[in-house]
Formats: structure tokens, C-alpha cells, sequence
């Protein structure tokens, strides 16, 4: 009954829309994650190849080319346009590991961005990256719930509100991130974190006390939380969110929500929440009305992707392109060395356990492993190639993993795991890329059982030893952004329902800094952790 009184409400919000006198256009993006290039259908950076036959979405200069034109068309009818970005511009990307930011300003300058929240992977390489980063911006960039008066960096510099002047408006702009950013990047001790809401409401009612009518809460916090805030938080006319990397839409059945979603506060109050996905693949389009009392009197808008429709910019094309020769010559830094042959091959990972898969999965669990996690997972079909003993370069280590993928948290439960077992080792006749290879964990499977009753046992590290998986138990696991979602047959991963995080940073560049944390030799190794009846 409530989704049906919520529904209501929100007609007839929409259909004061033609009383109103004041409409303004929002433009956003989030989690960007130096997608500078374009990406293929699995968010990776998009090969030539693919460009050619269509099949890339996003990237910065296409991105530019929908901003201008529907800024510009509406612009041009005489509408108020604004452009925002929900945060996460770093991270995820060889742009990002070669220039730190700098691609990621110059983009968004280029672009025209009029504000940006700040997003917890802009701290993953300290207060120092994002203060080079606001070296080279224009345009404010913000957090409400963030005390930086104590660093020299940033004090000063990461505004609490904005103002802007927009066709004869005044348009505030609030924002908060998430706090847990202390455990997912590094703001370091001189950054303090506040509650979101809290921060929110403060921020509001300093507005409307100046006579600000019309605010906007621009989000790093994740749906869940943006949901939170929308309902409980007065003032607030709209919500624009990232972090989740939710994808919302008016049109798309595949979406996980609508655009916008409508949430209640207790006044009765209706307040939409929107989000963009990810990675620049979608842009937003929220429009809203007000009244001539600053009230909303009407929401709407859709995501529109970025696909081959879409022309890129041939200016920021031929920049980008520029900006891609370092980093041919990064693939070929030395970053250590193997002490004997490290075995990737197809037909070894995608069957048994290899070193490869022992590599990769142990870098992930050491990465995370102060968060909680507990197991890994990686499919074997995401390791490409094998690495030959002796200099490791970091273009070898890009070739066993060319996709780009991140690392992602999740909880599920034993059984979940027994499940997702099922699935990695059901297609080995076919050499099937979902072939598991994992850490923090260790099983036992019958090759000549039917598909699905394959598993024989599986236990879980603990302590010093293994322990009998617990299907009852909820357990924290790594694995990358694709599996994450339930490529390769892993659904049971997939979903909003298991306190999922995409964690961020590049799984080639997590095996390398694990590489590196012993030493720089690495010498590989199987130990039995997957193992045939």
C-alpha cells in the first residue's frame, strides 16, 4: 500500500508541473574511474577493434560530445543547465596510475563541469593526489561531512556548500561522502569525518537561512544511503548520488531501479534520488520544476548511454592518444621477478589450480584482508598468460590481466560459496573461463560427477588451519568487478543484498604491489588447495 501511495503522490507532484515557473537541468555522472578511453560491455577500456565494429560505450570524449550537445540544445531553448559529478573521478584505469589526476582534471575542465563531490577513491593516494587535483580544477569541488582544517593540503579548499547563480537562481549545492571512507582509501589523520545526515541538515539550514530555496545534495554515499538522507533530511530537493554504482533508469527494464527513484519523507514531502552507474557509460538527465515558492512541483529524466551513436570528440580523441604513449612506456617498467616460470596457461587454469590463480587470489586477499575478507575468488578465464622466470615486467603483468577489472567486497553465505563452487568447476570439459581459483579456502571435486553435485567438501582457513565450510555462515569475499557481477555464471554473487563494495583499485596493479611487498622475487607455488577426488 505505501509503494501505491508513493506512486500517487508522485503523479500529482508531476502534475503541478505546468504551475511552475522555474525549471533547471541536471547533467551528472558518477564513479568515473579514470575511464578516460572508452569501455567495452564488461567496463573495460575498448580495443581498436571493438571501436571499429561499434561496440564501445563512454570515455571521455564521448562523454564531451553528449554533455555539449544537450547543454547547448537546451541552453540554446532558452533552459537552466547544470553539470555534476557525484565523485570517483581516480582510480581504475592506466591514465589514472600514469598521471595521478591530471587526465581526470583536464577532462572535466574541458568538459565544463560546474561542481563535484568529493569521492572516496580521490584519497587513494592521499590528501596529496587531490590537492594536485584542485590545483588544476575550476570549478568546486565538495564534502560537508569532512573536517580538513588540520591539513595543510586541504584546509581551505574542499568547500562544505556551494552556491550557483543559475538563470537568476540561487542553486545550492550540498554534498557528504561516505564515512567509511578511513577503511576504503587513505584520507589520512588529518581528514575528520562527520555523519553524513547530520553534516546535511547543518548545511541546509545555512543555506536557507542565507535565502537558498532551491538545494540540490550532491552524493558519495551510495544509494542505500542517499535513500536514508532523502527521507530524513529537510531542505533537500533532490538527491544526486554515487558510489554504488547503481544503475537507474525510466526506460531500461535491465535497470536496478527507477530514475528517479521517489523517497518520502514525514511531511509527506517527496524527494527523488538518482544515480548513473558507472564509468561514464550513462549520463543523467534529471529535470525539475519548482514553484514560485522554491517548492518542487515536478521530477523526470532518464540515463542515456553512451554507446556508438554517440560521436566522440575528435579533439579530445586526438589528445587522448597523446596522452596514451607513456603509458606504452609503463608496461614496460620492470616491477620484479620471477624466480621460475609462473604457469597461466589456458588449459592449466581453466581446469586445476595454477600458480597464476594462486598469484592473483593470494594478491587480492592480502589487499583486503584487513577489511574483513576472508576468501577469494578469481575465475581462471581472467588470466591470460603465463610469466616467464626472470624479469617481470609491468606489461607482462598486464597481459595475464588486460581487462581492467577492480577489486570488489562482498558477504555471502557457506552455501552461496558451495554454490558458486558448482558453477566454476560445472564446464571443465569446455574449458570454460569460470574455472575458480581462490584463497583463503580449499575444496575437493569429483570430475566424473554430474554438473552441479560436483563439490565433494570445502573448508575455509582459520587460524593456522582449515575449517569445514559453515553454509549457515556469512563470509567475506573478495573476487573482481566482473565475476562480482555474476559473469561467468557466479549469480549468486551478483545483487544488492550483500553489503557489495567495488573496493577500486586495478587488479594488475594489486598484484604487483603484492609482488613488490616480498621483496620483488616472487617464486611461485600450487599447494593442494584445489584438488580432485
Amino acid at each position: 500500500m505505501r509503494r501505491l501511495l508513493l506512486l500517487s503522490a508522485a503523479t500529482a507532484l508531476c502534475a503541478t508541473a505546468a504551475q511552475a515557473d522555474y525549471t533547471l537541468h541536471i547533467l551528472h555522472i558518477n564513479d568515473m574511474h579514470s575511464r578516460i578511453e572508452s569501455i567495452n560491455r564488461f567496463d573495460s577500456t575498448c580495443s581498436a577493434a571493438d571501436e571499429a565494429e561499434a561496440k564501445c560505450f563512454g570515455g571521455a570524449a564521448r562523454l564531451a560530445t553528449k554533455v555539449n550537445e544537450l547543454r547547448d540544445s537546451l541552453r540554446a531553448a532558452g533552459e537552466n543547465v547544470i553539470v555534476l559529478d557525484a565523485g570517483d573521478q581516480f582510480q581504475g584505469s592506466l591514465m589514472y596510475t600514469t598521471y595521478k589526476g591530471a587526465v581526470e582534471a583536464e577532462m572535466m575542465e574541458r568538459i565544463g563541469f560546474d561542481a563535484m563531490a568529493v569521492g572516496n577513491h580521490e584519497f587513494d593516494d592521499g590528501p596529496e593526489a587531490l590537492a594536485t587535483f584542485l590545483d588544476k580544477v575550476s570549478f568546486p569541488v565538495l564534502s560537508g561531512n569532512i573536517d580538513v582544517s588540520a591539513s595543510n593540503l586541504l584546509a581551505g579548499r574542499v568547500a562544505d556548500t556551494v552556491v550557483l547563480d543559475v538563470g537568476g537562481e540561487k542553486i545550492g549545492i550540498v554534498s557528504a561522502l561516505a564515512t567509511d571512507t578511513v577503511e576504503t582509501s587513505s584520507p589520512g589523520p588529518d581528514v575528520i569525518f562527520g555523519d553524513e545526515a547530520a553534516a546535511l541538515a547543518a548545511d541546509v539550514a545555512a543555506l536557507e537561512a542565507a535565502g537558498v530555496t532551491k538545494i540540490i545534495a550532491l552524493t558519495h554515499v551510495g544509494l542505500p544511503r542517499d535513500m536514508e538522507i532523502a527521507a530524513t533530511v529537510p531542505g533537500i530537493d533532490a538527491v544526486v548520488g554515487g558510489h554504488s554504482h547503481t544503475y537507474l533508469s525510466a526506460s531500461d527494464p535491465k535497470r536496478q531501479g527507477p530514475y528517479p527513484v521517489w523517497v518520502s519523507r514525514g511531511d509527506g514531502t517527496l524527494v527523488p534520488v538518482v544515480q548513473a552507474y558507472a564509468y561514464a557509460k550513462y549520463v543523467g538527465h534529471l529535470t525539475l520544476t519548482f514553484d514560485d515558492a522554491g517548492n518542487l512541483a515536478y521530477a523526470g529524466g532518464d540515463t542515456i548511454v553512451l554507446d556508438a551513436s554517440v560521436t566522440p570528440d575528435p579533439d579530445i580523441v586526438a589528445r587522448i592518444a597523446e596522452l596514451a604513449g607513456p603509458i606504452e612506456e609503463l608496461k614496460a617498467r620492470p616491477v620484479g621477478e620471477a624466480a621460475a616460470e609462473i604457469i597461466g596457461a589456458r588449459e592449466v587454469c581453466r581446469a586445476e589450480e595454477c600458480a597464476m590463480g594462486n598469484l592473483v587470489a593470494d594478491a587480492m586477499l592480502d589487499r583486503v584482508k584487513d577489511q574483513g575478507i576472508q576468501i577469494a575468488f578469481q575465475n581462471g578465464g581472467g588470466l591470460r598468460a603465463s610469466i616467464d622466470a626472470g624479469q617481470i615486467t609491468m606489461g607482462e603483468v598486464l597481459s595475464v590481466l588486460p581487462f581492467q577489472n577492480t577489486l570488489s567486497t562482498f558477504e555471502v553465505t557457506g552455501q552461496a560459496l558451495i554454490d558458486a563452487l558448482e558453477n566454476g568447476v560445472a564446464q571443465v570439459e569446455e574449458g570454460a573461463g569460470r574455472f575458480p581459483q581462490v584463497a583463503g579456502m580449499r575444496f575437493v571435486w569429483d570430475p566424473a560427477a554430474e554438473p552441479g553435485a560436483r563439490i565433494v567438501s570445502v573448508e575455509v582457513a582459520e587460524g593456522d588451519g582449515f575449517v569445514p565450510i559453515d553454509p549457515a555462515k556469512t563470509y567475506g569475499v573478495v573476487t573482481n568487478n566482473f565475476v562480482r557481477k555474476g559473469g561467468d555464471g557466479y549469480a549468486m554473487f551478483a545483487g544488492d543484498d550483500k553489503n557489495a563494495y567495488d573496493f577500486g583499485p586495478d587488479l594488475a596493479e594489486v598484484t604487483v604491489a603484492f609482488i613488490q611487498s616480498g621483496g620483488g622475487v616472487y617464486t611461485p607455488y600450487t599447494d593442494g588447495r584445489i584438488a580432485r577426488k
